[in-house]
């Protein structure tokens, strides 16, 4: 294959040859990047540290004083890794203050943050940051969640974790997902979606609403009424803040749309002399509404 040599405009530093490890010898040949050393020694923590180290004499195997890598512009040292070319280049665009095309895909995001911390460049790491909270990567909460949570982003897993709530975890797709995020985040995450259907459960048996008492009185008669109207609209509630918390579509579609919500705002006192509404369909929407509006919503 032929050779790619990325380079800075400055010509007059000692260079490295960086060349992709062949692990196959039925592969083509690797590609090759010129990078100065300076820049290199200025930008990664792992390359400093080759830099001055002491290597073996070719000779007798004594210490030779001089670092272990000593490039010049005529004879520029080679040294080998492991990663694929293109996220090397895209790398060492990065530490070389070059220009790169936006980032678009987690797979790129994961070889590059595994790069970055393998050869201490906090400067790459930086630059992906701020671009998982740019379209399309934003628009995978999940790959972003696992992400933040492995390199301490306090503040995009906060934001990945709200994006979630449009999403049900237990589905086989987003499962194998979380099992790639460690323990103690992924047990938050769950903790935040559960939170929510259980805080609206407890809302929605608590004053002004009817309580969890299968029999109550009608507002208007006071004679008692059965309330399974509410019961169900209720459950369906419950049931759809499990599949997604969110909540969007229980407002959204659900009160208006729903059987159980239509039941319910035509359910009407059972004795013929009151056949007083039991629900305010309007009023009951605005609280309902604000019991959503005020659940947690990150982690």
């Amino acid at each position: 294959g032929r050779q790619c040599h990325c380079t800075t405009p400055a010509h007059d530093t000692p260079r490295i040859r960086l060349s992709r490890c062949r692990r196959r010898p039925d592969l083509a040949r690797p590609r090759s990047l010129r990078m100065h050393s300076f820049t290199l020694k200025t930008t990664s923590g792992w390359f400093r540290s080759l830099f001055s180290m002491p290597r073996p004499s070719s000779t007798d195997g004594s210490r030779d004083a001089r670092p272990a890598l000593t490039p010049s512009i005529a004879d520029p040292e080679t040294i080998h890794l492991d990663e694929d070319s293109s996220t090397l280049e895209l790398l060492f665009r990065m530490i070389s203050g070059l220009p790169i095309q936006p980032l678009t895909s987690f797979d790129t995001v994961d070889t590059l943050l595994f790069a970055s911390e393998k050869y201490d460049m906090p400067g790459p790491t930086s630059l992906v940051r701020i671009s998982v909270l740019t379209s399309p990567l934003a628009d995978q909460p999940l790959r972003l969640y696992a992400a933040a949570s492995r390199y301490g982003w306090t503040d995009e897993a906060k934001v990945a974790s709200q994006r979630t709530l449009a999403m049900n975890l237990w589905q086989d797709e987003n499962w194998e997902m979380l099992a790639k995020v460690d323990v103690r985040s992924t047990l938050a995450l769950l903790k935040l979606h559960r939170s929510r259907r259980e805080i609206l459960r407890k809302k929605l048996d608590e004053y002004p609403f009817v309580n969890a008492s299968p029999v109550s009185d009608c507002s208007r008669c006071r004679r008692p009424a059965d309330h399974h109207a509410w019961r169900e609209l209720k459950h369906k509630v419950i049931a759809e803040m499990d599949l997604r918390p969110l909540g969007d579509t229980i407002l959204d579609v659900g009160l208006t749309e729903w059987a159980e919500a239509k039941a319910c705002w035509e359910s009407k006192c059972a004795y013929a002399d009151c056949a007083f509404l039991q629900y305010d369909k309007t009023e009951s929407m605005r609280l309902i509404r604000r019991c959503i509006d005020n659940l947690p919503k990150t982690t």
